[in-house]
């Protein structure tokens, strides 16, 4: 094989960068030039790969901020008036400045493919300028319309009968022509002003050439038809190396209780009452384990059954874990069920919906259609995947369908065999 030369492209976000390290640690390690242009703060990671670090437009680099603190008045939003700007200001809005970003390092030197995550706009519109061609990878569940799938974004339960079929219909017609139309006609006027044709606005994120999915097949909604670029690569996860052991490991340990672990995420976590601490309360005094990741919170004084720190070693949490109890970020939703743990989902912004869909689907846990459930709520769920095996058997077989891939390595053979298949370099 040639040597490549590749240029990534991701949103300067946590979940959009940690599941693209692998494939860039795979593909420098064969010997292909790698560029990565995101924000600054993940550029160690990023040269830790072997690849180089470019940074992007400092207009459009979040800098380690939350949402919530780069853009206050979104917090005045709820439900769909907020999931209408986030896609406007968040995901939009930058496109001119990545498109900018783009042209610029292509300008340097030019690239045989671009690989961006789906939410990173820019690469899709310089394919169409006449750029590279462009290689998607999903960092969340498969967006891909199909009549046989609901709509992306509320995270309808799945219904392969005659009612699902019409309500998805209705769902879809309702989500493009009166939900977001104020999103599309604002993509629209974007994409003008970058040049783009009428015709060539609806554009897909998800490439044509080749689409990378975070994930098993087994997790994503049944289709009759899949898409012969879409390959399932398995958990997209960065391979950096373990928390160290928390002090009160060994106790936990020597309980020998059943554990359920609860975390709402690294970006999702600036206020615990969500979901963490009503999980820790329910279960305060019962027979169970509760593990919560924290970040740089102090809850105070716990209950003696309950074990917080800032990080938590995963390699060596997730084995012992009895269930997990997670606001459905993807990532750590890969990590679970790779290891075989059943879940209590917990989400509704993003696309936490979806993961919570999906995971119901499978029959690996249960979604509890809020990001805000009482503790009450909680305890019952956890209690119910603890108590029926099923749960854990159908987590068991994702973690089965998991094991068979290597996400990095497979990640990184489809993109040599695209690139084999007469990539330009502009």
């Amino acid at each position: 094989m040639k040597r490549l030369d590749l240029l990534f492209a991701t949103m300067p976000v946590p979940g959009h960068v940690v599941p693209l390290l692998p494939i860039a640690r795979a593909l420098t390690a064969r010997g292909h030039g790698v560029r990565w242009c995101t924000g600054r703060q993940f550029a160690d990671r990023i040269t830790a790969t072997g690849a180089e670090f470019v940074a992007m437009n400092p207009s459009i680099d979040h800098q380690g901020r939350n949402v919530d603190e780069l853009f206050p008045e979104r917090r005045k939003l709820k439900g769909v008036a907020k999931l209408r700007y986030d896609m406007t200001a968040v995901f939009l809005d930058p496109v001119p400045s990545q498109v900018d970003d783009l042209r610029r390092i292509l300008g340097g030197r030019g690239a045989d493919l671009v690989l961006h995550d789906t939410a990173y706009v820019g690469a899709v519109v310089v394919e169409h300028l006449g750029g590279p061609r462009a290689v998607s990878v999903g960092v969340s569940p498969m967006m891909l319309p199909a009549p046989d799938v609901p709509p992306f974004g509320p995270g309808l339960k799945y219904r392969r009968d005659l009612v699902g079929r019409v309500r998805d219909r209705l769902v879809r017609g309702l989500l493009d022509n009166v939900v977001f139309k104020p999103v599309l006609d604002h993509r629209d006027r974007v994409l003008a002003g970058l040049g783009l044709p009428p015709e060539a606005r609806a554009l897909a994120t998800v490439s044509p050439h080749l689409h990378l999915q975070n994930g098993v097949a087994g997790l994503e909604h049944p289709r009759a038809h899949m898409p012969e670029q879409v390959k399932f690569v398995g958990a997209l996860v960065d391979s950096a190396p373990s928390a160290g052991l928390p002090p009160w490991w060994d106790r936990l340990m020597s309980a020998r209780r059943p554990i359920v672990h609860v975390t709402q995420g690294t970006i999702a976590d600036t206020d615990l009452e969500q979901l963490v601490l009503p999980t820790i309360r329910a279960f305060a005094g019962t027979e169970v384990s509760v593990v919560a990741s924290v970040g740089g919170h102090d809850l105070g004084p716990l209950p003696g059954n309950a074990f917080v720190a800032p990080f938590l070693p995963y390699d060596r949490l997730l084995p012992i874990t009895s269930a997990m109890v997670t606001n459905g970020g993807f990532g750590g939703v890969q990590l679970a069920l790779a290891q075989g743990v059943p879940l209590v989902v917990a989400g509704a912004t993003e696309d936490k919906p979806e993961v919570a869909s999906r995971v119901e689907r499978s029959g690996a846990g249960i979604n509890l259609r809020t990001a805000t459930p009482s503790g009450r709520a909680v305890a019952a769920a956890v209690r119910k995947v603890l108590g029926d095996s099923s749960y854990r058997t159908c987590a068991e077989d994702l973690a089965a369908e998991y094991r068979l891939l290597s996400p990095g390595e497979l990640g990184a053979d489809h993109v040599e065999r695209l690139a084999g298949s007469g990539a330009t370099r502009p």
